[in-house]
């Protein structure tokens, strides 16, 4: 069974940072596209950020470039998202996810429709 465990979630005001971890098991975790979504009540899910198996692609949404900044530690098996100068509407919930595509350089739409397993998700509170 594959798990995916966020961790580093909280509330922070507009400005901060925090640091989201996701510990992977039982996946082939080194070789596939992963990446982080986030979801609000508000605002459907959409994909944060994704990188591919040995780092040299990582992949942004508009909202997040030069303040958020994807990585993976595939020794430990862990992915994480640093978030920077955070902003009230950077608030919901943030899971990450694994999908089976060898690289990321395919749609957000796309790599979307191909995760294959979700983490139950950290949540993340700025306020203003």
């Amino acid at each position: 069974q594959v798990h995916l465990v966020e961790s580093g979630g909280g509330s922070v005001e507009a400005g901060g940072s925090l640091r989201l971890s996701c510990a992977v098991s039982g996946y082939v975790y080194s070789t596939y596209c992963v990446g982080w979504f986030r979801q609000s009540p508000e605002k459907e899910r959409e994909g944060v950020a994704f990188i591919n198996a040995d780092g040299s692609t990582t992949r942004y949404a508009d909202s997040v470039k030069g303040r958020f900044t994807i990585s993976r530690d595939n020794a430990k098996i862990t992915l994480y998202l640093q978030m920077d100068n955070l902003k009230p509407e950077d608030s919901g919930v943030y899971t990450c996810a694994t999908t089976p595509l060898p690289s990321c350089r395919p749609s957000f739409g796309l790599i979307t429709r191909r995760v294959d397993h979700w983490g139950q998700g950290t949540q993340v509170n700025v306020s203003s």
